[in-house]
């Protein structure tokens, strides 16, 4: 199994309402630890220092989709999702720079 600890930014409502409070949320490699995530964190950003970071595994969900009249049932996958705090006397992250 490869050791991808950052996937992506999680970007919802409620955690572009976080991104002003100076917490960040990422999802994670399932097998990453805290101190792997506030490394990456830190190496990924330049002058961002992290103060806490917290974990949450979020299950897969059911999905099912009725095609050609049979009923095909799946499931999504589930991930690690942490939310980064981030020094507020330090640099801060900008998602949407490119935008």
């Amino acid at each position: 199994m490869s050791k991808r600890v950052l996937i992506r930014p999680y970007v919802t409502e409620k955690t572009t309402q976080q991104m002003q409070e100076g917490k960040y949320s990422f999802m994670c490699g399932l097998d990453a630890t805290k101190t792997e995530i506030r490394r990456a964190v830190e190496h990924r950003y330049d002058g961002v220092e992290v103060e806490d970071v917290r974990t949450q595994v979020v299950p897969g969900k059911r999905r099912r989709q009725f095609r050609d009249g049979n009923m095909i049932e799946g499931r999504t996958s589930g991930f690690k999702k942490a939310i980064v705090d981030l020094d507020p006397d330090g640099e801060q992250i900008d998602f949407f720079e490119g935008i």
